[in-house]
């Protein structure tokens, strides 16, 4: 992987009162002993709801954590990948887990394909309590990331966050994330990136989305998806067919999860 003082990798974590689900979160990552080096690196928000004293409990070497008010979610990644040291680095939501052995998977993998720039594994999806749930939507995800396609991408965000790694050299070529985006700072980083390259799909769970009526993406309300077009928008560059798909798409996800939501599923 090249210079070996470098941890393996870093993960980002920002967070604003999410001390309901941090610590599992942290567990999830601290738990990946299998990696030989480790860096996270904690931005929270200026959180008030017993987040500061889980940070003050923290005595991890691997570990470091600032907590000051930001400018929201895509400021506070910026901040911690501006810190990122390591030869892979990441996000991970504050609210969302690891599967035990992904991070040396990734590892690995990148090491296998030192072409690679970006990597992209499969998600599952859990309720607030830990419980799997939304299998169908799992199952559509992970059919459409197996057919991946810059155009299929651009058609429709089927790529979920906590299953993205990439090189920092990478990142530094085509990040930051866009601060004025307020839902879908991923997706406009995923669409540069594949402008780029295609990403390696490792056909494995890396991840776990928990799924709940406080997270942004939980609530699926109309504005994250308007957002997500107004970003695909950047780069449909005349192609006038992926922009009535992608909007056809919108409306095809906002009218199923509001008919989950009516049968309480």
């Amino acid at each position: 992987m090249g210079d070996d003082s470098l941890p393996d990798i870093s993960i980002v974590i920002p967070s604003f009162n999410q001390a309901s689900f941090l610590p599992a979160t942290l567990d999830s990552v601290l738990s990946q002993n299998d990696v030989s080096s480790l860096q996270v690196i904690i931005v929270d928000g200026g959180s008030t709801d017993g987040t500061l004293e889980i940070l003050r409990s923290i005595n991890d070497p691997r570990v470091t954590w600032t907590s000051e008010p930001d400018n929201g979610q895509s400021h506070a990644i910026n901040k911690g990948m501006r810190q990122a040291d390591g030869r892979i680095v990441t996000w991970l939501n504050s609210d969302d887990l690891y599967c035990g052995g992904a991070l040396r998977r990734v590892v690995d993998t990148f090491d296998a394909n030192p072409k690679a720039k970006w990597l992209v594994g499969r998600v599952g999806m859990i309720d607030r309590d830990g419980n799997e749930t939304r299998r169908a939507i799992t199952r559509y995800k992970d059919r459409r990331l197996r057919r991946y396609g810059y155009r299929r991408l651009l058609r429709e965000n089927f790529i979920s966050q906590m299953g993205v790694f990439w090189r920092r050299s990478f990142w530094e070529a085509v990040g930051p994330l866009d601060e004025s985006l307020m839902y879908t700072m991923d997706y406009d980083l995923w669409l540069r990136m594949g402008g780029q390259i295609d990403p390696m799909i490792l056909d494995a769970v890396l991840s776990q989305f928990r799924l709940h009526g406080q997270s942004k993406s939980g609530a699926v309300n109309r504005a994250q998806f308007d957002e997500q077009y107004a970003v695909a928008s950047r780069y449909f560059d005349g192609d006038s067919t992926s922009r009535v798909i992608h909007r056809l798409n919108v409306e095809k996800i906002v009218w199923s999860y509001r008919l989950l939501r009516l049968f309480g599923c």
